[in-house]
């Protein structure tokens, strides 16, 4: 399975789009740098992580959230934040990373 990262926010590039085309049955999606505003719940990504959750795992860094002002009060149900060891673990635990710049 892939981790899949977008790190750009979805009103500046159309790469989280791309990869919820791409990313398959069980495969992860972490949401780090300004890739973290797609997970807002009131956002225009919302929609589509609701769906993508339904069969993949979304994530989100953690620092990156807090970094702007973000809390997990602020996200879409469902999505997991995680710490930088739980990025590495991530990382280790999917058979390959796709980063999405």
């Amino acid at each position: 399975m892939i981790l899949h990262t977008v790190n750009k926010s979805p009103y500046e590039r159309i790469n989280l789009d791309s990869c919820l085309r791409v990313a398959r049955i069980g495969c992860g999606i972490l949401l780090l740098e300004d890739g973290v505003i797609a997970a807002l719940a009131t956002g225009a990504a919302a929609q589509a992580l609701s769906v993508a959750l339904s069969d993949k795992s979304v994530y989100v860094l953690g620092p990156d959230l807090d970094a702007r002002g973000l809390r997990e009060c602020d996200l879409v149900i469902g999505i997991k934040i995680v710490d930088y060891d739980g990025f590495v673990d991530l990382v280790a635990g999917y058979d390959t990373v796709q980063a999405w710049l």
